[in-house]
């Protein structure tokens, strides 16, 4: 295997909650499964809207005695203070971590410097791993791996490459479901565990199977057009562009739509340009068998 490359993520910001009552807040607030996280380390979940709609998503992460919650830093401030809203009387700690940072690695050995808190991404595996640590040490950690210092763009290229959609590139928040952004496919969602916000209209979607729209990958024959580019078939949207490095994207998509316009073997055009829409390798939804939703 070739020699990882790591990155600091500065768009990342991390929250710590402590005391004695963490683990019941956060295990009825958000979309995963704590339980699972203490057992393994990590995890992946979101607070969601009465309505079932993402409003913050985060990787979680048992510290000690505490969580730490890894989320963007442009929302981490609106977070916190969402947060501090639901804790109410129960006595758990909330607060930013000033001067902690957040690094990846990526895309060959795994790395677990000792100074370190170092997690396998709990979306998936081949997304590497992640890194935490004082700020002022967090770089010299890593280096000392024999790692090679990437740029964040690389990072992110390799995501796409996946197909795995992340916040703030490829959805708004307040704006889609889980489903949509795949994080029933990413270990996001706990169907198992109880209540929670939003649960009883995400575990609706989750059997009665109607999720309709998902965020799948596009590839071009070139360098694909902006963000926000419609997709279509027979001059019929079926989607849009998102996040893209190069000729790779990652597409919100009609799955029923798209597959009508496959059945038919039109093209799919974005910006002009022909692209192919491909199931990412770790999904396990397929494209759907029945005739178009209205």
């Amino acid at each position: 295997m070739s020699a990882s490359a790591f990155c600091l993520l500065p768009s990342r910001a991390l929250l710590r909650a402590g005391g004695e009552a963490a683990h019941a807040f956060l295990q009825n607030l958000v979309t995963c499964d704590l339980e699972k996280v203490d057992e393994t380390g990590a995890g992946f979940g979101a607070l969601l809207t009465p309505q079932g709609k993402i409003f913050f998503d985060f990787l979680i992460l048992r510290h000690e005695t505490a969580y730490l919650i890894d989320a963007p830093a442009e929302i981490a401030a609106d977070l916190l203070k969402r947060l501090t809203f639901y804790r109410l009387r129960a006595k758990v700690e909330l607060e930013a971590l000033e001067n902690w940072s957040v690094a990846v690695s990526f895309g060959g050995e795994p790395l677990a410097p000792d100074a370190l808190l170092n997690v396998t991404d709990p979306r998936l595996t081949d997304l590497g791993q992640r890194h935490y640590g004082p700020s002022d040490m967090l770089p010299s950690a890593l280096q000392t791996t024999g790692a090679t210092a990437a740029d964040a763009s690389a990072y992110q290229a390799h995501r796409i490459s996946l197909g795995v959609p992340e916040s703030m590139t490829d959805y708004a928040y307040s704006d889609i479901f889980p489903h949509d952004a795949d994080m029933d496919q990413l270990q996001g969602v706990s169907f198992t565990k109880g209540c929670y916000v939003g649960q009883e209209v995400v575990s609706r979607m989750q059997h009665r199977g109607t999720a309709r729209k998902r965020m799948i990958r596009i590839t071009g024959a070139s360098e694909l057009p902006e963000t926000g580019s419609p997709i279509l078939a027979d001059g019929k949207s079926v989607g849009e562009l998102r996040s893209s490095a190069g000729s790779e994207g990652i597409a919100l998509v009609r799955l029923d739509k798209a597959q009508a316009a496959r059945s038919k073997g039109q093209a799919f055009t974005c910006q002009e340009a022909t692209v192919e829409l491909v199931l990412p390798s770790w999904a396990k939804f397929d494209w759907p068998d029945g005739p178009e939703s209205a």
